[in-house]
């Protein structure tokens, strides 16, 4: 009989002193917000707060009010976002966490293992009397490819350890044991999900990958079992249900979470989230991948924020300065999208980069395409900040990350008190979530081994 203690692994739950294989996963700005992780972590699920496009000041002054708000043996973690621009910063984030003993970690949207990462994984390094390692720093690695999967499940890249060991970042003896461990513990296969999403689909991404674990175990041989989970459109018990058959060790959560009472984001935003349906969301241009015409999967009911990113993606595409586009397009841009002149937009966002990437705004300045790329990125920056805000009078431009997975959600609690997202709370949604998961896998698991289902297949 399946049970609500019986669904994920016993590994992963052991591993981070849980009492569900349920994770709520990060979402930036805080969305996933100081209030879910503790919540999350007093129910025993884990959370991890979104330090996505936070400021080091900020993202200290969460992990302190997390640290204050659980008890000791109450799990929770912050996300490490992937920042190509400026790798400094990332690195400066992880020595944050070490001086503030974080000991797990979700590293987001990374295409290779950095330096920062390994220096996290290096810190948390202890050898075990009798042989093998001891991990203190734990990884979980969301993404959603096999050769980024392969990445964290090998050891750390031998080119990075030796230059950390040679800039005295790291200690022989850790370097000597990240070659016996793997860069994460914890594997999240997102298949199509809000925000990035590379629209995969879980039934063919979890298997492979879960397959892919245990081929890249044996053959390195570690003694500590990398735990692999499911995320992306899990939004109902038929879901959930689903991921757990696929073998995932665990689930994560996202889009469901950002429509509760404990989110970060606006009461406007929520007031949106919670009239959405499956059909609601669509894929527009990912504003901090902007150039290399990345997706983002985002809410488009009631907002025209997805086709105002589409019709800037395709000017940037099709021109190569902003002098090529045509008055009458350029004057919408600037008094319908941006609401201010494309010069006082560059202004902004120079001074900005001038600071915190000073050869990338050295770069645009001299290059006109570059140039136009930076200030419609600044649209997406700013999108995201009014619905944040719930500024109001600008719904319209609205850029809310989320998949379908709240539509079906919303379908699956209609009529009852859940209906409203004011009297949603994360880790109950979590609990409802996994009962129903359980009760829906015996119903089936009985229907299928009847004796009558049983005549009718052989049949």
């Amino acid at each position: 009989m399946v049970t609500l203690e019986s669904l994920g692994s016993a590994d992963f739950k052991r591993r981070h002193g849980l009492r569900h294989a349920y994770v709520a996963g990060s979402m930036v700005r805080g969305i996933s917000s100081v209030e879910m992780v503790i919540n999350m972590a007093r129910a025993g699920f884990l959370g991890y707060f979104g330090t996505g496009a936070l400021h080091d000041d900020a993202i200290e002054e969460a992990l302190l009010a997390i640290k204050a708000g659980v008890s000791d043996g109450q799990s929770w973690g912050m996300n490490l976002l992937n920042n190509a621009t400026n790798p400094q910063a990332e690195m400066d984030t992880v020595n944050l966490f070490l001086r503030h003993n974080v000991t797990r970690v979700e590293a987001s949207a990374y295409m290779q293992i950095t330096p920062a990462l390994v220096v996290y994984r290096a810190k948390g390094l202890r050898p075990r009397q009798g042989g093998g390692v001891d991990v203190e720093n734990l990884l979980l690695a969301k993404l959603s490819r096999p050769e980024i999967a392969t990445i964290f499940m090998e050891p750390a890249p031998e080119k990075i350890v030796k230059n950390l060991l040679d800039e005295d970042l790291i200690s022989q003896l850790e370097a000597e044991l990240l070659c016996q461990v793997p860069m994460a513990d914890d594997i999240c296969v997102e298949a199509d999900s809000g925000g990035h999403t590379d629209m995969g689909v879980m039934a063919t991404l979890l298997p492979t990958i879960c397959r892919l674990r245990d081929e890249l175990s044996n053959q390195h041989g570690y003694d500590m079992p990398i735990c692999v989970g499911g995320a992306g459109g899990i939004g109902t018990p038929e879901a959930a249900a689903t991921a757990y058959i696929l073998g995932a060790d665990f689930i994560l959560t996202g889009s469901i979470n950002q429509c509760t009472v404990e989110s970060g984001t606006s009461d406007a935003v929520k007031d949106i989230l919670q009239q959405i349906n499956i059909q609601d969301t669509d894929y527009c241009p990912s504003g901090s991948l902007f150039e290399l015409g990345a997706k983002t999967q985002v809410v488009k009911k009631g907002v025209f924020f997805p086709a105002r990113a589409k019709k800037l993606y395709d000017l940037w595409k099709n021109h190569n300065s902003l002098d090529e586009i045509d008055p009458k397009t350029r004057i919408q841009i600037e008094e319908k999208y941006f609401k201010r002149s494309f010069e006082d937009v560059w202004d902004e966002t120079f001074t900005y980069y001038k600071k915190a990437a000073p050869e990338e705004a050295e770069k645009a300045a001299a290059n006109p395409k570059q140039k136009m790329a930076m200030i419609f990125r600044w649209y997406f920056v700013h999108t995201m900040r009014l619905a944040m805000d719930g500024t109001a009078g600008r719904k319209i431009d609205y850029q809310i990350h989320c998949g379908p997975a709240l539509g079906a959600f919303n379908q699956w609690v209609k009529g009852t008190e859940l209906d409203d997202w004011r009297n949603r709370r994360v880790a109950e949604i979590g609990l409802r979530l996994l009962e129903d998961t359980a009760e829906l896998l015996n119903e089936r698991f009985a229907a299928l081994s009847s004796p009558a289902q049983v005549h009718s297949i052989s049949a």
